[in-house]
């Protein structure tokens, strides 16, 4: 069994109780890490408190990872509060719904900016206000999705924010290997999330993985959680800048 006690997690991306970052927060907890949880606005805020409530020793903070003063004074108050993180998951994606619903072509250079600072440039803010307090090293953990590397329609420009997500990965797995952080990503396959109702005909894509997925289902947040939980912990110590798909094999099918 995977023990973290004593060990710091710092939570990015919750929004409600089917953010793949709660199951990722679950799987941390029941090991015995402390959680700071982290939601992006108030709006978000009395859905986070509620599941945060739920986890033993876990706090809330707000934090818009998009806005560098935010990032700044979160750090600054983990620091006062924690001292020391040992694992960063940043489940943080966001494209204006134009750039999603329509045809790629048709991507605006506004647009294209929002999605790639929002989902890829954020990795790289909060790993760096993150990396002064992971002082013993650690595990930095971000969510991807094969939208990367095949087209999936009404994806869009997601894919392509994406496909610079794991190219950042890479990038700060080289960076960050001297001080013993690993910077990993989990490619999760289609859940049903606040965000992928943004994702028009989403339900043929959840179709899709039943039919063709070598386990003939879906994944789901647990799911998810565990191989977050694995990469976290010391039994992954050797793995870094890897992309680990958790979609119940579907990634490996061509027809």
């Amino acid at each position: 069994m995977i023990d973290l006690k004593g060990k710091v997690a710092v939570v990015f991306g919750l929004a409600n109780k089917r953010s793949i970052a709660w199951g990722i927060a679950q799987k941390l907890s029941e090991a015995g890490a402390t959680l700071a949880i982290c939601y992006q606005n108030e709006r978000l805020q009395r859905d986070a408190e509620s599941l945060a409530a739920e986890l033993p020793s876990a706090r809330t903070f707000q934090c818009d990872v998009s806005v560098d003063e935010q990032i700044d004074t979160l750090f600054a108050t983990l620091k006062e509060t924690y001292g020391t993180l040992h694992t960063i998951v940043h489940a943080v994606a966001f494209a204006p719904s134009d750039a999603i619903k329509n045809d790629f072509l048709l991507t605006t250079r506004d647009d294209f900016r929002i999605a790639h600072d929002v989902s890829v440039y954020s990795l790289i803010a909060v790993s760096r206000a993150a990396v002064p307090l992971m002082t013993e090293g650690g595990s930095i953990l971000t969510l991807t999705y094969y939208g990367s590397t095949k087209v999936f329609p009404n994806y869009n420009v997601m894919g392509v924010a994406k496909a610079g997500l794991e190219a950042t990965v890479r990038y700060l797995a080289a960076s960050l290997g001297s001080k013993n952080i690993r910077v990993n990503a989990i490619s999760a396959g289609p859940i049903k999330t606040l965000a992928a109702r943004g994702i028009g005909d989403f339900s043929k894509i959840l179709d899709a993985v039943t039919d063709r997925a070598p386990l003939h289902r879906n994944v789901d947040q647990l799911e998810v959680g565990g191989a977050a939980l694995f990469l976290s912990s010391d039994l992954a110590s050797g793995i870094t800048g890897e992309i680990t798909y958790v979609d119940c094999g579907y990634n490996i099918t061509g027809l």
